[in-house]
């Protein structure tokens, strides 16, 4: 094997003044990247992966150009296990390890490199809170987006929104706009986070949400930080660790509970709600959702929260979600008092309600009642491109196959 966890992938260090090399660099193409490696270090998928901290799989996708790095750390592990010299990192966008020597004897690279990073300063510093608005909305309405038709489809629009947001902060100056654009960075590395769940790429969801969270740091924002937090804690859950999220959320709750809004504050304790009934703690799982009714605020939103959608019917959602696994009666009621109160705007989180009240009915032998739900969430789940919910319909199709008809 060629690379290890501790050692990087050997490169020959004029592979990188190559032209085509300098354009894989500039472009930050990572497949580009990992073919070089292959080609000059004849370093395998599982080198490359043992390298740079990646799995397996996900260098074979990045490979096929079926995933995209977007956080600054991944970006430096590769660039550390695959050895890049200082010249090279900093045509790929990096700091040079070397500081008092950042490229050697590459004159001309050293020359390019600060005419480059000049004109990236300027571009940064051309940014202003107007700027800063148009970024913000942009990300509100790849939101709206992702309810009504899902990550997938919008997918090349939120890398381009990140890898845009993260050029403008990374290269900011002024510190007022460097923290309003962490600020919007966070929101929308939470909300591509959330996508990765729901396609169930869950090594690209820890990622994005550390992303967020490391914004919200930045821009100072508990509520921000709590959000993101309180979210990579599902990461946990769909890789079956509901202890951990569980922790996690009582963690951020105690934390971060009385610095944030009401929405939000609701919002925490219906999570650790979820993830206690997925435990199998009803005490735990009642007992914060009755924290939840109790803290919800009487306005339907939140305007200082947009990442965070949250009403009385979406909340008898939470609870019906959390309560059919506990076979309470209420449950098929409140299931229904919430699908007569959606919007027709939440696609993708219907689907995981008739899934709930698909699940409520069968628990009850209603088999034949079951059905139409199954089937608009089947719908809904394609609609949207959810792996998540795609799964669980087939779990229930599957259990209502084996029900009495």
């Amino acid at each position: 094997m060629n690379g290890s966890a501790f050692e990087p992938i050997k490169i020959p260090v004029e592979v990188w003044d190559r032209e085509d090399s300098r354009e894989i660099l500039k472009n930050r193409d990572v497949a580009g990247l990992f073919k070089l490696a292959a080609k000059y270090a004849g370093a395998s998928q599982v080198d490359i992966g043992a390298a740079t901290g990646l799995s397996q799989g996900r260098v074979s996708r990045i490979s096929r150009n079926q995933s995209h790095i977007t956080e600054l750390d991944v970006y430096e592990r590769i660039a550390t296990g695959l050895g890049l010299p200082d010249h090279a990192r900093m045509v790929f966008g990096l700091a040079p390890l070397d500081t008092a020597s950042p490229t050697g004897n590459y004159g001309d690279d050293h020359q390019e490199q600060s005419e480059e990073l000049t004109a990236r300063i300027k571009a940064a510093a051309a940014i202003d809170p107007t700027m800063v608005m148009i970024l913000t909305t942009d990300t509100n309405n790849l939101r709206l987006m992702d309810r009504r038709v899902g990550g997938v489809v919008i997918a090349d629009k939120m890398r381009a929104q990140i890898a845009q947001l993260e050029r403008a902060h990374r290269h900011a100056i002024r510190p007022g706009i460097r923290a309003q654009l962490a600020h919007v960075l966070s929101e929308t590395a939470a909300l591509a986070g959330w996508q990765a769940i729901d396609t169930c790429a869950l090594s690209d969801a820890w990622d994005h949400h550390e992303h967020a969270i490391s914004a919200a740091r930045e821009a100072e924002d508990f509520a921000l930080l709590a959000y993101a937090s309180g979210q990579q804690a599902y990461v946990l859950i769909d890789l079956g660790r509901p202890a951990e999220a569980t922790e996690l959320l009582q963690h951020v709750r105690t934390t971060y509970d009385h610095r944030v809004p009401g929405h939000l504050r609701t919002w925490l304790a219906a999570a650790q709600a979820e993830a206690a009934a997925i435990l199998g703690d009803e005490a735990t799982c009642r007992t914060a959702l009755d924290q939840a009714a109790a803290l919800l605020p009487g306005d339907d939103a939140d305007p200082h929260l947009p990442y965070v959608s949250l009403n009385t019917h979406h909340l008898a959602r939470w609870r019906g979600n959390c309560l059919v696994r506990f076979g309470d009666p209420d449950t098929i009621e409140d299931l229904r008092s919430a699908l007569a109160g959606m919007d027709g705007t939440y696609n993708r989180a219907e689907a995981g309600l008739r899934c709930d009240l698909a699940h409520a009915l069968l628990a009850t032998g209603e088999t034949d009642a079951a059905q139409p739900h199954l089937y608009r969430a089947e719908q809904l789940a394609t609609m949207t491109g959810s792996r998540r919910h795609g799964r669980r319909v087939k779990e229930l199709t599957r259990a209502a196959t084996r029900g009495p008809r």
